[in-house]
Formats: structure tokens, C-alpha cells, sequence
């Protein structure tokens, strides 16, 4: 039986969490996650933890005969204004933690609930089991 639930989740899905089989739904749900075209981004998330914007320091421009002079300045790093790669992880933060929570039992679902990232979930059955 348990068997059958770790295959369900195959293509389609990542494989359900099954009592006692901890160490190969861990194998299958990040082999998963390496076949989604986001795949990178959504392991980060998960065995690091979500990307937090940082502080950008934009660097002194002169003026031209069409633009005034920028001085140097810091500013807070947005979606608009990020390299594509940390654009991917920041967006994939609510995949993942979506990925998993579907994927685990009511009980585990319980004490997992107060989580907030994907890495912190991950943890927390790693705890529990």
C-alpha cells in the first residue's frame, strides 16, 4: 500500500508522505522537484530558505547633455530590479510551501501549520520523523 501512495505522485505530483517511509519520500520529492523548469529555485527554497531582499548600492552617474547627475545611493532590492535568479527564488517561496503541505498527512499538516517558509517546514518534519 504504501508503495502505491509513494507512486502516485509520479509526474503529476510530488509523492506523499507515508508513515515510516521519511527516507524515500525525501529522495522522491526532491527528485520531484528537479523535473519542475523551476526546479533550482524551489530546492533553494526549501533546503535554504526563501530569498530576502537585500540593500542595492547604486553607484555615482555623471551628468550627461541629456540626463541629470546621480549621486551614489542605497536603495531596497525589488522584483523590478533583481537578477533573474534571485527573481526565480523569491517567487518560488509560495510553490514550495504549497508543494508540501500537500503532500503530508493531516497530523504532520498540525504542527507544521505555524510555519511560515518553505525551509521551516522541511525542518519541522525533518524533526518529526
Amino acid at each position: 500500500m504504501h508503495n502505491n501512495i509513494m507512486e502516485a505522485g509520479s509526474r503529476d505530483r510530488p509523492p506523499m508522505l507515508a508513515t515510516g517511509r521519511y527516507a524515500q519520500w525525501l529522495s522522491c520529492f526532491l527528485r520531484y522537484i528537479d523535473t519542475k523548469t523551476n526546479g533550482d529555485a524551489l530546492r533553494k527554497c526549501i533546503l535554504e530558505g526563501p530569498y530576502i531582499p537585500s540593500t542595492v548600492v547604486i553607484q555615482d552617474v555623471p551628468a550627461t547633455e541629456k540626463s541629470l547627475a546621480v549621486s551614489e545611493h542605497t536603495t531596497v532590492e525589488t522584483i523590478l530590479n533583481m537578477s533573474p535568479t534571485n527573481k526565480s527564488h523569491f517567487e518560488s517561496e509560495k510553490e514550495a510551501i504549497h508543494m508540501i503541505l500537500t503532500r503530508i498527512r493531516d497530523g504532520i499538516y498540525s504542527t507544521v501549520d505555524a510555519c511560515n517558509t518553505a525551509h521551516e517546514i522541511w525542518e519541522a518534519i525533518e524533526r518529526l520523523q
